[in-house]
């Protein structure tokens, strides 16, 4: 069995540290290789289903793939606190999955009100929350 079928079994046992450790050893982010790219995206993947919220936090300090699966994480969960703080911190995306998340669950007024705090002149933002309007 090479790499690539150890790693899927790994993920299919939910055996993360294994799927982590074959797939971050042929992942880079910035790669001209397709192949390692798309390996880059799938260890954030498993960084996420393996409730790595800290190593994700770290690694999102300087890899966009790495922020966006942790805000996605972080709006899968409902950890409205952790996005409203990451989004104060100046990361658009946590607000972007901030607002749509308070909008999914019939809260449109308190996202229109976290926009207001956060990014009032983010007009991406006000097209999400006027989506539901």
């Amino acid at each position: 069995m090479n790499w690539f079928e150890q790693a899927l079994a790994a993920e299919r046992g939910q055996d993360w540290d294994v799927a982590i450790t074959l797939v971050s050893a042929r992942a880079e982010c910035h790669s001209d290789d397709p192949d390692m790219h798309d390996n880059h995206l799938w260890h954030m993947d498993l960084l996420a289903r393996a409730d790595r919220i800290p190593e994700l936090t770290e690694r999102a300090l300087a890899d966009i793939h790495a922020r966006r699966r942790l805000n996605r994480l972080l709006g899968e969960r409902g950890m409205e606190a952790a996005l409203r703080m990451r989004a104060e911190d100046g990361d658009r995306g946590a607000l972007y999955v901030l607002v749509r998340l308070l909008c999914k669950t019939s809260r449109v007024q308190e996202a229109q009100q976290a926009l207001q705090d956060i990014g009032p002149e983010d007009q991406y933002a006000r097209q999400i929350v006027a989506g539901y309007l």
